[in-house]
């Protein structure tokens, strides 16, 4: 689309062409799924050097990827000679389940895909598990059977005030 303004003579202001393009978003576009027991973030970042334009930080349950990116581009023509440069950082925040440890999250870089994946905690069965109710320090102490009182009542049999 920009090429038929710029055949046409047209200078686009920046804006407006980064609008054709699709190059509005400071936040970097994340698809995210669970496989085999872990979570997987994936981002499209071509064209970048992983060692050196990408950060992955973990901070609580948060996991924050950060790339930089800079794309030069030089155009030689019969009318003349244009020089083009983009730049700029890319981020985004991904909200873990639960608690991970740093050691275990692996980051791979392959054909302009960064993969980050982090393992997550074992869930709990279906049917859940029955947790025991323990009675409290000298419940059985004052003599009355602690299952026969009714609501609204104190163990000396003395209501105070509730139905």
């Amino acid at each position: 689309m920009t090429n038929i303004f710029r055949r046409a003579g047209v200078d686009i202001p920046e804006p407006f062409r980064r609008f054709l393009e699709g190059d509005l978003d400071a936040w970097l576009r994340v698809e995210e799924y669970r496989e085999s027991g872990s979570l997987v973030v994936r981002a499209e970042a071509p064209g970048i050097d992983p060692d050196n334009d990408v950060d992955i930080t973990l901070a609580g349950s948060q996991l924050q990827i950060t790339v930089r990116r800079e794309e030069k581009s030089e155009h030689r023509e019969r009318e003349g000679y244009r020089s083009e440069f983009r730049f700029g950082t890319f981020s985004r925040a991904v909200s873990l389940p639960g608690p991970v440890n740093q050691e275990d999250i692996h980051a791979s870089y392959t054909d302009g895909v960064l993969e980050v994946r982090v393992p997550l905690a074992e869930e709990p069965a279906a049917g859940g598990h029955k947790i025991r109710v323990s009675r409290g320090a000298g419940a059985s102490s004052s003599g009355t059977d602690e299952t026969s009182r009714t609501m609204g009542q104190d163990p000396e049999d003395q209501s105070f005030g509730g139905p």
